[in-house]
């Protein structure tokens, strides 16, 4: 029997994530189209992204499943946002803005119940702080190739931790879903849990 319960995300933290926390899912990576919108806030953007993502994958007949979760995480600095570097300058770039100052990680999520046509979405913001970092911190961080796939260009998940001086607010988000209030909203669907 196919899980009732679909991520509508490549994203392998994503998918670690809901299965620390138990839960029998499938994944199928949404192909919805990612830009940025210009008169929208940051908080609108991911929360329109991840609604995008999670009705892609809803609206297709040939896919199973009740509950689809969307979800897209970004860096905001200096009212800018901060998605997955193009290259190595770019990463740079990033890492150089952040180094030594806070910046915000906001995850949005969505989950929509096919059956009930219900859905909840929420942003979720964390402020996270990095120390000041030097030229060749930096340069041998993007040789080990973790920024690319990553907004903001680092993974708090990985070798980006030894950046981060703090951070305030839900971890989970700014490793791209925020557990806490997402386990809220599929409780309220009826999503079985285990706790």
């Amino acid at each position: 029997m196919e899980e009732q319960l679909v991520l509508a995300s490549a994203s392998p933290r994503r998918r670690e994530l809901l299965q620390q926390i138990g839960l029998k899912f499938q994944v199928i990576p949404s192909r919805a189209e990612e830009h940025i919108l210009d008169e929208e806030s940051p908080e609108e953007h991911v929360v329109r992204l991840s609604l995008d993502k999670a009705n892609e994958v809803a609206n297709r007949d040939s896919i199973s499943g009740r509950w689809f979760i969307g979800s897209d995480t970004i860096v905001v600095c200096d009212d800018m946002i901060l998605g997955k570097p193009r290259n190595e300058v770019h990463a740079k770039d990033m890492l150089m803005q952040l180094s030594g100052r806070e910046h915000r990680v906001l995850s949005g999520y969505a989950v929509i119940d096919r059956q009930t046509n219900e859905q909840r979405t929420e942003a979720v913001s964390t402020r996270v702080w990095f120390r000041q970092l030097t030229e060749d911190e930096i340069t041998g961080y993007i040789a080990t190739g973790e920024p690319f796939d990553k907004a903001g260009a680092y993974a708090i998940q990985g070798l980006g931790v030894c950046f981060v001086a703090r951070i305030e607010g839900s971890y989970t988000n700014v490793v791209g879903l925020p557990l806490c209030k997402l386990t809220l909203a599929l409780k309220s669907l009826g999503v079985p849990l285990l706790i």
